[in-house]
């Protein structure tokens, strides 16, 4: 079985009883074509709209997460499209997580070389660089 995110938003001007009698026949109609819901969400409610639908500019936002069979969202789609108090709807899939992320590998973090010991190397670099210095002699 899948998982499914739908979201539909109802038009406002629906009462109360009306709105929720709307809800359950959706909730309903999952449950009997072999779908388990697992959460309605109302708690969206009633919002202002991004644009003009239908000249509404206001709506009730529902959520529902359901599992079921992969021919299921489009009868319930089929279904919300008939209504002429739904004003938009969304089913999404929800995809489990299949692999974790590994985590980088830690970095070697360069050490810090004490300021004695770069002082102490210093002399034996200047000598040992005189020593393969060609030595400048007059050519004869």
């Amino acid at each position: 079985m899948n998982r499914y995110e739908l979201t539909y938003i109802i038009d406002t001007a629906l009462e109360d009883t009306a709105r929720k009698e709307l809800i359950e026949k959706f909730s309903e109609l999952i449950r009997t074509k072999g779908g388990e819901i697992e959460k309605v969400d109302e708690t969206w409610g009633k919002r202002r709209l991004a644009y003009a639908i239908n000249d509404m500019w206001e709506g009730w936002y529902v959520m529902v997460t359901f599992q079921s069979e992969g021919d299921l969202p489009k009868e319930i789609e089929r279904n919300l499209e008939i209504s002429d108090k739904i004003l938009r709807y969304l089913t999404i899939k929800l995809e489990e997580k299949k692999q974790s992320v590994k985590p980088r590998p830690a970095r070697a973090i360069p050490s810090v070389v004490p300021m004695e010991a770069v002082e102490a190397a210093q002399p034996a670099v200047v000598e040992a660089s005189k020593e393969e210095a060609p030595s400048e002699t007059p050519a004869e």
